[in-house]
């Protein structure tokens, strides 16, 4: 039970990145969209690739450290994991829950079908998250987070002895 409770408390985390990155308009966001966008909103004067990158760098940092940091505190400080087996499948978890809630919710959802992620000028670009990046981003998250969980849980168990 603790681990989908760490689960979604990271979902949250995820969310309220989004949230707070989108508080003046997607265009806060626009590095999570394809470079097709990118370029139109550049060219159309809503944001700078200055600014792009320097909101990409500061979300990256927000979301990025405490998946590397918080989870296996969490894993190991909280929920006590011994060794590599332990730690490896609580984080794969973890990090599961949160992957789930960002390709179903705030992907396939928000961004698919609301009107909060649209950026005016782009709508011909629709739909912003493309089938072969829905299916790149699933292979990414199981494929990626995997190697992240087991790369994190082996140093630990070199860590903690």
């Amino acid at each position: 039970m603790i681990i989908l409770l760490e689960g979604l408390v990271m979902s949250f985390w995820l969310l309220l990145i989004c949230v707070i990155g989108i508080a003046d308009g997607a265009v806060g966001m626009v590095f999570f969209y394809e470079n097709d966008v990118m370029k139109r909103v550049v060219e159309l004067g809503l944001i700078t690739e200055e600014k792009i990158k320097k909101r990409a760098a500061v979300s990256g940092a927000a979301l990025w450290l405490p998946v590397l940091f918080a989870v296996p505190a969490m894993v190991y400080g909280i929920n006590g994991a011994k060794g590599f087996m332990q730690g490896f499948l609580q984080m794969l978890a973890v990090y599961m829950i949160m992957n789930l809630f960002d390709r179903l919710f705030i992907d396939l959802y928000w961004v698919g079908h609301t009107k909060a992620w649209i950026i005016p000028g782009t709508d011909d670009l629709m739909p912003y998250i493309p089938v072969k990046v829905h299916v790149k981003k699933w292979v990414g998250t199981l494929v990626g987070f995997t190697l992240c969980a087991a790369a994190i849980a082996g140093i630990m168990t070199l860590i903690i002895k």
